[in-house]
């Protein structure tokens, strides 16, 4: 992690991310974390630069270690109803709402800052630069993979398993061939041409 300078007057940090603002499929995926700076953990870093089997291990050692984690989502429902930066925005509240521990402050990867009853602060690339953030980012990453895993294990035929739900040239193939399934995000423009209604 980089030289982050951390709001000062502050004990407890919690650090926000999303996964699965791209996807045509299934949820937003969020979590929170506070970290034990008793128990340091090696390694941290934007979950994208990280290989999967070093994610998996980091999100173990991050749930074991960490004073406090939870993971939040957004259904394509609440998507489709509330666009994808709201229900991101939502989510991300919920991960918050859903410690064990209530933070001093939050910092939240991107530009923008959910509403919270505590406060805030937006980090641009902050899943490379705040422990927090890369750890949140992390297990947020881990978990909406397994569930594009289970999904493809319910939807072979989309081969979710390939590519997690991004509007990739195989997805948008299958999607073409197979038609829209009801985890599929009506408000997404390639789901809208395939159902007919854009």
């Amino acid at each position: 992690m980089s030289e982050f300078i951390y709001p000062s007057g502050y004990q407890c940090f919690a650090g926000v991310d999303e996964v699965g603002r791209g996807p045509l499929v299934g949820d937003v995926v969020t979590a929170a974390v506070i970290l034990d700076p008793a128990k340091p953990i090696i390694g941290l870093n934007d979950s994208k630069k990280l290989s999967e089997k070093k994610r998996q291990l980091l999100a173990d050692e991050i749930k074991t270690k960490a004073k406090a984690w939870a993971i939040a989502r957004a259904k394509p429902a609440e998507i489709d109803q509330l666009n994808i930066l709201h229900a991101t925005m939502l989510a991300m509240s919920r991960a918050v709402a859903a410690l064990a521990i209530t933070p001093d402050f939050v910092l939240v990867d991107g530009n923008r800052e959910p509403s919270l009853l505590v406060p805030c602060q937006a980090v641009v690339k902050g899943d490379g630069l705040v422990a927090e953030i890369s750890a949140a980012s992390i297990i947020a990453k881990v978990a909406r993979d397994q569930e594009m895993l289970e999904l493809d294990a319910r939807h072979p035929e989309y081969q979710f398993a390939k590519h997690k739900g991004y509007p990739t040239a195989l997805h948008l193939d299958m999607l073409q061939k197979h038609g829209a399934i009801a985890e599929h995000r009506r408000s997404f423009k390639p789901v809208q041409r395939v159902l007919g209604e854009f």
